[in-house]
Parts: structure tokens; sequence; C-alpha cells
């Protein structure tokens, strides 16, 4: 994929929580990886504060984060609230995962950019994130 930026896109992948199903989690870093993209993965089981802490650390420009155990909502108020204090309003934060459709307008409001559900192509992925991340 071509884009007009001099450097690749930086994105941290992670899987907050105890959720350890991780293939969904792997199969979009290597497809953001083959579109040009600079991806960083976490593992499974990182806290809200070793998530932010990655992020910063590595100054990604984006947060793709998976949680399948449906504990999106205790866990993105904490990471919202961590990439704040940390100034990091201009990272990109976008969740994949089984996220019923009357949570997607509070997660919003907290500051998640896109909600990806169970089957969204990888292609669409890679796309909403090469138009959306910060351009630095």
């Amino acid at each position: 994929m071509t884009t007009h930026r001099d450097s690749p896109i930086r994105v941290l992948v992670a899987k907050p929580g105890l959720d350890g199903h991780d293939r969904g989690a792997k199969v979009i870093a290597r497809a953001l990886r083959d579109s040009g993209m600079e991806v960083i993965y976490t593992g499974i089981r990182q806290t809200p504060q070793m998530v932010v802490q990655a992020a910063a650390q590595e100054d990604v420009a984006v947060l793709g984060l998976s949680i399948l155990s449906g504990a999106h909502m205790e866990l993105m108020p904490e990471i919202m609230r961590r990439l704040r204090e940390q100034s990091m309003d201009d990272v990109l934060v976008v969740l994949g995962g089984i996220v019923p459709e009357e949570d997607r307008e509070p997660l919003n409001a907290m500051g998640v950019s896109a909600v990806f559900g169970p089957g969204t192509s990888t292609n669409d992925i890679v796309e909403y994130i090469a138009a959306n991340a910060r351009n630095d």
C-alpha cells in the first residue's frame, strides 16, 4: 500500500484483560504489517496500565485493542483515561471484538474511533487506519 507518509504508521496491537484468545489480534497485526505499517504486538493479558505504557514508549499513532471477553466497558474507560493523562489524545484508538450495538455509542463518546466486530475484513481495518491515523 502506498501512502503519502515518509515513515510507516506505528500501531500497537494489544489484548487487555484476561481474554486469552489472540488469533484475531495476530491476523490483524500481520495484515497491518503486510500493508507497510510498523506493528508492535504486546501479547495477551495486558493491564490497561501496561497497554498505555507500551503505547507511550513506542510512540504509536494507533492503539488497536482486541477484547473478546465482554469486558470492554470495564477496560476501555481506564485505557482512555490513562491515554489522556499521558497527553496521548492524538492516538487513534480502535477496538475489535464482540461489542453489542448498544455499547458502541458510549465507546465512541469516550474516544474510541471505531469498533470492528467479528467478520470485518482485514482490508477494511487497514484502510480505516491508513485514512485516519495521524500523519507525522
